[in-house]
């Protein structure tokens, strides 16, 4: 005797059976953290409303009046009864400096020392704390009053524990009925839901559309780089947390066109171009990114794949190596050159002749020290400093006076955390590079060879790039300018773009660095001529609140 072959149990079915044991445990779930966390989502609230109410009286024009009375308890009283009456907190406390209180709902207390800690407020901060006072274990703010620069008072707002708790406890009842109504609901929720999805899934078991899900899934996370999926239409059909995070795109990109995602032009061009692009390297915003695409043809074009890699660190990590490059090669030569001095300095001892020896030496160690202790003197951060005397020996082996203008002072600790060091070395380092390959080139020509005279003109003998670093008024200001050749009216607007360069092919990103570091620092940067003719470029950064304010430093 055969039995018919038993159905599998539709998906609609086993999904209806799943989701309501999933609705009555978070149901549950939800009503056991409400109950667990509600005393301190309760303490919370309270903290809010008295930081509030303590905020808005220290604020208050007439407090500091009466504060300045002879008699600041005759005004404040009244009005600190009236605040705690309509806020529903338990107490206001006014006092003075020396913790002698105005206020107290409590007439009695008035003029006794207020019990709690004020040191954090009188340092000008606001916080809070629970304490146990004159009314018990309480939650309570204290801020400071100001009037002016100076602190004249101080507010302690506050709401006692045992009120809080009362609150709690009346919730408890509501929070009972909500989660029986959410169960409820969830359950005719996945009802009505189940219902439709058994309409749609045309009779897929559960087993087909799992496999279909995995491969999809699957698809997705294998992928490490930015994956974008583009449709006939040039709209977004598919993309990964990686190509929004490498885009800088908000989640709802799927079905935009790629025209209406305000991409950079070159980039857009290339997601739009109909045959294939291999390891093009991009920059937006804030990345350099190596973009690869592939069209999907099936008879006529069905769409494009694209693949996004982030090439931002390796960049930054291959200028910094660059410059390290050039600070080995400096410091050989320097080492070379060091050499032949101390030659120098030895022949003229054994040839009797000290006092010119000594002289030589002298003005050798003055050359070499002046521009190290002018640097010292003026930049107090580090990185920059160490940056600067590095490229002004790479400079000098060029041929390349680096001046630091009489103007530059960033003061040790000016800059603050939040500006990456990275970001200071890509911007200053790049613009010194480019000056300094101007500057050289405006004495001896694109190849190296001293220009003639008559080519020259009134072009300077000695080839010089000066910088400014200063960190004042709220910003960091670094400019670089050269007494090079300049940049024509033609070319200001595209020496930014990547690829741009007088020097060929392979070159053309370190001001497009330049620019992508400021932009991505919420800065602006300027190409203007020159006092000497040649290009200077203006980077202004913003600093944190009083982070580039000018320090008084002692001599």
């Amino acid at each position: 005797m055969r039995f018919p072959r038993t159905r599998p149990r539709s998906l609609a079915g086993q999904l209806f059976a799943m989701q309501v044991v999933l609705v009555a445990a978070v149901v549950a779930g939800c009503a056991f953290f409400a109950y667990v966390s509600g005393s301190g989502q309760a303490k919370e609230t309270a903290t809010r409303q008295v930081r509030a109410a303590a905020l808005a009286i220290a604020g208050s024009p007439s407090v500091r009046e009466a504060i300045r009375t002879p008699d600041p308890s005759a005004v404040l009283q009244p009005y600190a009864e009236q605040v705690r009456k309509d806020t529903g907190i338990a107490f206001v406390t006014i006092m003075d400096p020396h913790r002698v209180r105005w206020t107290h709902p409590d007439a009695e207390r008035i003029g006794e020392s207020f019990l709690g800690h004020t040191a954090r407020a009188l340092r000008g901060e606001t916080f809070s704390e629970t304490y146990t006072g004159t009314l018990g274990p309480s939650i309570r703010v204290v801020t400071p009053i100001r009037d002016g620069g100076r602190i004249v008072g101080l507010v302690s707002a506050g709401i006692t524990v045992e009120r809080v708790s009362s609150q709690v406890r009346a919730q408890l009842g509501a929070l009972g009925l909500a989660a029986g109504g959410a169960l409820a609901l969830g359950g005719l929720g996945t009802y009505v839901i189940n219902a439709r999805l058994r309409r749609h899934t045309h009779g897929m078991n559960a087993a087909e559309l799992s496999r279909l899900h995995d491969y999809h899934e699957a698809t997705l996370h294998a992928v490490r780089e930015g994956l974008l999926m583009l449709d006939g239409q040039r709209r977004i059909a598919l993309i990964n947390d990686a190509g929004r995070e490498l885009l800088g795109l908000a989640p709802g990109t799927v079905g935009r066109r790629v025209a209406e995602l305000d991409l950079p032009a070159p980039l857009t061009g290339a997601l739009l171009a109909s045959e294939e692009r291999v390891d093009e390297v991009h920059l937006t915003a804030d990345r350099v990114i190596v973009v690869n695409t592939r069209p999907v043809v099936g008879g006529e074009r069905r769409g494009t794949v694209v693949t996004l890699r982030d090439h931002t660190e390796l960049q930054a990590l291959s200028g910094e190596l660059d410059s390290e490059r050039g600070f080995t090669q400096a410091l050989r030569s320097q080492a070379h050159e060091a050499a032949n001095r101390l030659h120098t300095v030895v022949s003229l001892i054994e040839l009797g002749r000290e006092e010119e020896a000594v002289g030589f030496a002298t003005a050798e160690l003055e050359l070499a020290q002046a521009l190290t202790d002018r640097v010292v003197g003026a930049v107090g951060e580090p990185v920059l400093a160490a940056l600067l005397l590095g490229k002004a020996a790479q400079a000098n082996e060029r041929g390349v006076e680096l001046v630091l203008a009489d103007d530059s002072l960033i003061d040790d600790g000016a800059l603050p955390a939040t500006l990456p060091q990275r970001d200071l070395v890509t911007v200053l380092g790049n613009l010194i590079d480019n000056a300094v390959d101007a500057a050289s080139e405006a004495v001896t020509g694109p190849g190296g060879g001293v220009v003639p005279a008559q080519r020259t003109g009134s072009r300077p003998a000695r080839a010089r790039v000066t910088v400014t670093a200063l960190a004042d008024d709220g910003e960091l200001l670094l400019r670089v300018a050269d007494n090079g050749a300049g940049v024509g009216p033609d070319d200001a607007a595209e020496v930014f773009r990547r690829g741009w360069s007088t020097h060929g092919a392979g070159r053309g990103l370190g001001l497009a660095l330049v620019r992508q570091a400021a932009h991505r620092n919420g800065g602006t940067v300027v190409l203007e001529q020159g006092p000497d003719g040649g290009a200077e470029f203006t980077v202004r950064l913003p600093l944190a609140q009083g982070s580039g304010a000018r320090k008084e430093r002692t001599p």
